[in-house]
């Protein structure tokens, strides 16, 4: 998985900067202080602090330095690197570092002992080391000697040392390249695939660099150099480069150089085949160098052939490629050539649209471009606003329609109608997004106020299904007769058409199926030529589906419940030993973000842009790449600040208890007498036909627990966010009608919560529950869920009662250890957070329970304490039978 780059900043280091250097030697550290300071603003994570100056005495000037710098809370908030030659001035800066520092650097060029000697003492000081790819033969310059060092010094830290291999930092040399020499050439691909190598070989251990070094060739020419250092970092960072030593503040997006420029410098970089017969790549690009030089940010700003075009080109151009810079500018040159300034919006700006529109709908844009559109869209009426108010009539352009969005009571997820409301706002319908949370009585108020021409709902719980009916009833009761839209993740075509549309027959009733199908969807209800027929056939298709949904109903024969439970799942207990957690009741975890960084899954952020693949192959799509590969840019940047800045907090809590399963039940008890019971988690048993042989067990998660009587074990639960702050957040890019960072926010919130679950389980096992302890860390098989044990969660397939959320909150104190609510619906609030349990038993595996029959439902609500309804209404997905058909039964 690729990391977040972790920018070093190089200013404070007397050997790489002049006038840093002047600054010390005259002694003027308050002055020196800034340097640092702008460093910090620009971007640096950690500062290398380099005192190596023959008239200083280095040792003071360290000593001196750090410690003005650990009173300054703007710079001392990020690490410090010291960075020396000689080992008592890094020892004297070791002294003075408050926190964890990183040493830079020791290599084994003075030999194995020495190399030890020095790795005891960075670790009895707690730092984190840079280790030199250097022995004593010399420095590496091939990716092979490269990859022998670093793969011996590992293990030298690891097995002799027990340095913990997280904090070992290599540094594998980066060389110049372009010098003239053909020797030389291969060195940045020798860095590149080295850094690869070395990755999967010393598994945990980071790797750095001087980045300047690879440009040192073109000393003068800084907009080339700049240009060098990102393609560089571009291939070495997707090779696994974890830091580098580089001007945070000074470095370009790789996407914004010249075409020109990047090309050349891509082919000296990888060293490609010479594209010119005469000249080799090096002589290409040194010809080429002249015309960049002395022009800062040419090679950023040289394709701007667009800012040629008329004034409507240049904003079609803004909206299709999500350009802010000049939108303002524009939308006043258009301004003074109009009339209006309504017109504005309803000429250039409406015709930019319908371009995006038209390339969204030919699928040549995918929605993140889209929602970047809208951004510049917004920014541009922004700007119109206080003149067409100036106007005082005649400035508020007519929609093609008004629609009300909403997440139903009792859910808090929203980032698929935060998008399909973008969409549709990007399409001229003026959206009324009423948030998270909304009663039906409220939905339907502001419908009648704003006079809206449809209502959409969304949810994700399976509990939202039952409400979305319950507000499609009020809209019948009440005699609404406008459109009805259903969309979210539990929501499907079979349950809109079963359960929703019969509730309400004034008005027609529509399934969206995603936001890419929204436009059409709305467009084609609200044309009077093209309304009637598209709402009659959508009526003949839910009938049909209805139609064969009864007929699935009637021919799945189940298994009786009694029957089922003698087909449990078959476990040993007399063999098996289980294990024990290093301690039972609740513990709670608040990991930075950095930590929990590496355990992201990006596929489902992929998915939730409706960009479906897996990463990283998504990236490489004939179709969506090049949209997921801009997302997945924005994604890293904004990842960045969320880490830097601490955007959102983290918060979790852990619990493990002694546990016996009883039958279907799975009793937890006060301590290991194992006497006093204080909770009871209720699970329910597959009861599909399976037939019978082995394999064929009906599953349910309390198989996996011991029975009374058996040997001792244990349950885990935990409750974990990632969303604190997250509203704010958000709040403040809609506020400034930046919709796509929003929605962005939101979902590495959500990514953010799902790598914390990932990090706590992986705590669980190798630590807290300890029964998996040479469980490496390896972050393609934990997102494979290829580990010992599950984490099965309330709500999903394995148990889907979303209630028994509620036992699992009361147990772990959920809200007291980490401002974690459950919603009437029993929803997680905030929205990004992750809930379940932990199974340990190496047999234990994920499954689902599917559709259950009447007698399970009965002996459910007689372990539950709730009357049959109430079963009924939380188990409605998995009946495998109408319970409005039962009643009448019984009543009858």
């Amino acid at each position: 998985m690729r990391p977040v780059f972790v920018n070093i900043g190089e200013r404070t280091n007397v050997t790489g900067s002049a006038k840093f250097k002047k600054l010390i030697v005259e002694g003027n550290f308050s002055e020196a202080l800034s340097v640092a300071r702008q460093q910090v603003e620009a971007g640096a994570q950690v500062i290398d602090v380099n005192m190596d100056e023959g008239l200083l005495d280095s040792e003071q000037a360290m000593i001196t330095f750090l410690n003005l710098m650990a009173a300054e809370p703007d710079i001392a908030r990020v690490p410090v690197m010291i960075d020396s030659s000689k080992w008592e001035v890094i020892e004297a800066g070791l002294k003075c570092v408050q926190g964890k520092a990183i040493v830079n650097s020791i290599s084994m060029k003075e030999g194995e002992a020495k190399f030890i000697e020095q790795a005891k003492l960075c670790l009895r000081y707690g730092a984190a080391v840079v280790v030199m790819a250097f022995d004593e033969v010399g420095q590496a310059d091939t990716a092979a000697r490269k990859i022998e060092i670093c793969e011996k010094a590992y293990g030298i830290l690891v097995d002799k040392v027990g340095f913990p291999p997280e904090d070992i930092i290599f540094d594998p040399n980066i060389f110049a390249v372009a010098t003239g020499i053909e020797e030389h050439d291969n060195y940045a691909v020798d860095f590149i695939e080295g850094t690869r190598e070395i990755k999967k070989r010393c598994p945990y251990a980071r790797i750095s660099g001087g980045v300047s070094n690879v440009s040192f060739s073109f000393r003068g020419n800084e907009p080339v150099r700049r240009a060098i250092h990102s393609v560089f970092l571009y291939h070495a960072i997707n090779a696994g480069m974890d830091m580098g030593i580089v001007n945070a503040g000074d470095l370009p997006v790789y996407d914004t150089l010249d075409p020109v420029l990047r090309e050349a410098v891509e082919d000296v970089i990888l060293n490609r085949p010479q594209r010119d017969p005469v000249q080799t790549n090096t002589e290409r690009l040194v010809d080429m160098a002249p015309r960049y030089k002395g022009e800062k940010g040419a090679a950023q700003q040289v394709n701007l052939a667009w800012r040629e075009g008329t004034v409507g080109e240049r904003i079609t151009h803004a909206l299709v490629n999500g350009v802010t810079e000049f939108i303002e500018a524009d939308t006043e040159e258009a301004r003074l050539a109009a009339e209006r300034p309504l017109h504005v919006i309803e000429g250039p700006l409406m015709d930019g649209m319908n371009v995006v529109g038209d390339l969204f709908g030919a699928g040549k844009m995918f929605l993140p471009q889209v929602v970047k559109s809208a951004r510049v869209m917004k920014q541009a009426v922004a700007w119109l606003m206080p003149f067409m108010e100036a106007e005082k009539e005649g400035q508020v352009r007519k929609a093609a329609g008004k629609v009300l969005m909403a997440t139903v009571k009792g859910d808090v997820h929203d980032i698929g109608k935060n998008i399909v409301g973008v969409v549709l706002q990007c399409n001229n319908y003026e959206v009324i997004d009423l948030g998270v949370m909304v009663p039906a009585d409220r939905i339907l108020e502001e419908a009648k106020k704003h006079e809206v021409d449809m209502i959409g709902l969304s949810g994700l719980i399976t509990p939202s299904l039952d409400e979305m009916v319950f507000v499609a009833a009020e809209m019948e009761r009440q005699g609404f007769d406008i459109p009805l839209l259903i969309g979210g993740a539990t929501t499907s075509r079979t349950h809109t058409a079963v359960k929703i549309e019969p509730a309400y027959r004034r008005g027609p009733t529509t399934y969206v199926v995603d936001a890419s199908r929204a436009v059409g969807v709305v467009s084609g209800l609200l044309s009077e030529g093209e309304r009637d027929r598209i709402i009659g056939e959508t009526r003949a298709e839910y009938v049909k589906v209805r139609e064969q949904y009864a007929r699935g109903q009637t021919v799945k024969a189940r298994t009786p419940i009694g029957e089922a439970r003698k087909r449990k799942f078959a476990i040993d207990w007399k063999g098996y030993a289980p294990p024990k957690p290093v301690f039972t009741g609740t513990r709670t975890f608040e990991p930075s973000l950095a930590e929990l960084e590496p355990f992201i899954d990006w596929s489902p952020f992929f998915a939730s842009w409706e960009l479906i693949g897996r990463y990283p192959q998504i990236l490489e799509d004939d179709v969506v790449g090049e949209a997921a590969t801009d997302l997945y840019r924005d994604a890293r940047v904004m990842l960045e600040k969320v880490i830097a800045e601490k955007w959102f907090g983290a918060k979790g809590v852990i619990g493990f208890w002694p546990a016996q399963a009883v039958e279907d039940d799975v009793v937890l008890y006060s301590d290991e007498t194992r006497t006093v019971e204080i909770a009871r988690l209720h699970t329910l048993r597959q009861q599909m036909d399976k037939g019978k042989g082995e394999g064929k067990a009906n599953l349910a998660l309390a198989d996996f627990v011991a029975p009374v009587g058996g040997p001792a074990d244990y349950v885990g639960g935990f409750a974990v966010t990632a969303g604190h702050g997250e509203d704010e957040i958000v709040k403040r890019f809609k506020d400034a009608g930046d919709d796509y960072s929003a929605i962005m926010a939101s979902a590495l919130a959500d990514r953010l919560a799902e790598a914390f679950a990932e990090w706590l389980h992986h705590k669980a096992r190798v630590e807290l529950w300890g029964y998996a302890p040479e469980e490496g860390f390896d972050a393609d098989a934990l997102i494979g869920e290829k580990y010992v044990g599950i984490r099965p969660a309330p709500g999903y397939p394995a148990q889907p009662d979303h209630t028994e959320k509620g036992t699992l909150f009361r147990l772990l104190e959920a809200e007291a250890a980490t401002g974690m609510l459950l919603t009437e619906s029993f929803a997680m609030s905030p929205g990004a957070a992750v809930s379940g349990l932990y199974f340990s038993h190496p047999q234990s595996h994920y499954f689902g329970v599917g559709k259950i029959d009447f007698d399970q439902v009965e002996d459910y609500a007689l372990r539950k304490g709730w009357d049959l309804a109430t079963t009924e209404r939380w188990l409605s997905p998995i009946l495998n039978y109408d319970p409005l058909a039962r009643a009448r039964g019984e009543a009858a």
